[in-house]
């Protein structure tokens, strides 16, 4: 190779002007060694002609030399300096198998997962609440309290499963406000749902067992279900939640049935009372169940009418995992969730969790503890609830003014959001992107299904108004408006 074609990288925009010369050197001759184009056996010119040659001090030749001959790239004799024979890599081996095309690559589970896009909280942001209506100053005197308590047992590893005061804090607030049977022994503490489901995956199940799916449904379980060697089954959602023929409990049988029965995500569906009684009848010794009351905090149904209860709560140690999270009434960077077991399975579960991941956040943790044992959660939640209801029907009126009053609007009963049936068209993804060009965020409903014989995608938008400033509700609702009907009057190119 010609040394003065490599030494003209040394100034190349490519290469970091913050690196000291010397390492650039270095770092462009074990390169041109590595991939082969330095051969073994060549002769390279003494320190003092190369740093002539080359404009350069000749400290900055001998940095390179000498830590290119202590790492075995190049040889000394008594002729002076040469390549060491190496096995060659090729420019794949330097590009790192960072490049696709030329490294190793991910397993193909890896190929299937699904990555949430990364979207600003702009209005109609569904999944999260009103962060601006979170009440710091009391979460911040119980933060401070529980700073004042640690030891070094709490800076080290949490214990596996829960801080105990939490966990009696969480058994007491479920048993309360959800019906759920209980004990603070059943109850285990994780770093966010998306764990929960996935301890739940790997403790519940073997590889190449079949799990039930609501389709649509919620993205993220696919893929801790996919990463954990399940074999995924979407089954169809209609008005009353998950609704399986009685062929496909024949045909594939299955070992988990993953459900959102209080608000189904994101149709809006709740289970009704006969399925959920259906389906623990139904697994009675062979499956699971994984209950995650998504949405359960807030509900909007009628004056008297209470939510039904938690399946778990249903029938007394039902092969039922409870699955909660605090994204919505807190906040969704605190990264705690929870599961409740039943009592004959709870000493091995827990045994599994301990084996599986290391605990943490034991200081937040003891501060949520004393959160709910203050009433500070449940004046939060009494607070907001009548706001999200006022938001909802706010966007409802919205959405029938400017889409027409016979458009399809699915949910409500519960949670944050509500979706718009499109069926007629236009490509639900195609108004997302009109609509983010106009400063409105929504969520496009055939991100959340998958097709399959019989199982078209559906088409429409999934609308949170967690975070919709009231005042803006109607405005904003007229730009997705303008969105859809630029999205029919002007479709993209196919």
């Amino acid at each position: 190779m010609n040394l003065d074609q490599l030494l003209a990288g040394l100034d190349a925009a490519s290469v970091s002007p913050e690196q000291p010369r010397q390492q650039r050197l270095y770092r462009l001759l074990k390169e041109a060694i590595v991939d082969g184009r330095l051969a073994g056996g060549a002769r390279l010119p003494s320190s003092r002609q190369l740093a002539a040659d080359a404009g350069m001090a000749r400290n900055t030749v001998l940095y390179a030399y000498q830590q290119l001959l202590a790492e075995g790239f190049l040889l000394a004799d008594r002729r002076g300096t040469q390549v060491a024979s190496l096995p060659q890599l090729g420019r794949a081996g330097i590009a790192g198998a960072a490049d696709e095309m030329g490294g190793v690559g991910l397993s193909r589970r890896a190929a299937g997962l699904h990555r949430r896009a990364d979207e600003p909280l702009l209005p109609f942001a569904p999944g999260v609440g009103d962060l601006n209506a979170f009440p710091w100053s009391s979460w911040a005197r119980h933060l401070r309290k529980a700073w004042g308590e640690v030891s070094a047992r709490q800076l080290a590893y949490a214990e596996a499963g829960g801080e105990p005061l939490l966990l009696r804090a969480l058994a007491d607030d479920l048993r309360a406000r959800r019906g759920v049977d209980c004990t603070p022994e059943q109850v285990f503490v994780v770093a966010g749902a998306q764990m929960a489901l996935d301890a739940c995956a790997r403790l519940l199940a073997d590889a190449g067992d079949t799990v039930w799916l609501e389709n649509p449904g919620y993205t993220a379980v696919r893929s801790v279900m996919l990463a954990a060697g399940l074999q995924s089954l979407p089954v169809p959602v209609d008005g009353q939640g998950m609704a399986p023929g009685e062929e496909l409990w024949k045909s594939h049988p299955p070992r988990l049935i993953y459900l959102t029965p209080s608000h189904q995500y994101p149709l809006g569906a709740v289970l009704s009372l006969e399925r959920r009684l259906e389906f623990l009848g139904r697994l009675a010794g062979s499956g699971w169940i994984i209950e995650d009351d998504y949405d359960s905090e807030f509900c909007h149904a009628s004056p008297g009418r209470r939510p039904l209860p938690a399946i778990q709560g249903l029938q007394s140690d039902a092969p039922v995992v409870y699955v909660g999270t605090f994204s919505k009434l807190l906040y969704p960077g605190l990264r705690i969730a929870y599961m409740v077991v039943p009592r004959w399975i709870a000493r091995r579960f827990g045994e599994g969790i301990a084996g599986l991941y290391r605990g943490g956040q034991a200081v937040e943790q003891r501060a949520l503890a004393r959160f709910i044992e203050n009433g500070g959660l449940t004046r939060h939640l009494r607070a907001m609830a009548p706001i999200y209801r006022r938001r909802q029907a706010l966007l409802r009126q919205a959405l029938q003014a400017n889409f027409g009053a016979a458009v399809d609007i699915l949910g409500g009963e519960a949670g944050l959001h509500l979706t718009l049936r499109l069926p007629q068209g236009p490509c639900d993804r195609e108004i997302v992107r009109r609509a983010a060009g106009l400063g409105v965020t929504a969520r496009a409903l055939s991100d959340y299904g998958v097709a399959g014989p019989g199982q078209p995608v559906e088409n429409g938008l999934v609308l949170g108004y967690g975070m919709a400033d009231e005042k803006l509700i109607p405005e904003l609702v007229g730009r997705l408006a303008r969105a859809t009907l630029d999205a029919v009057q002007h479709p993209p190119a196919q």
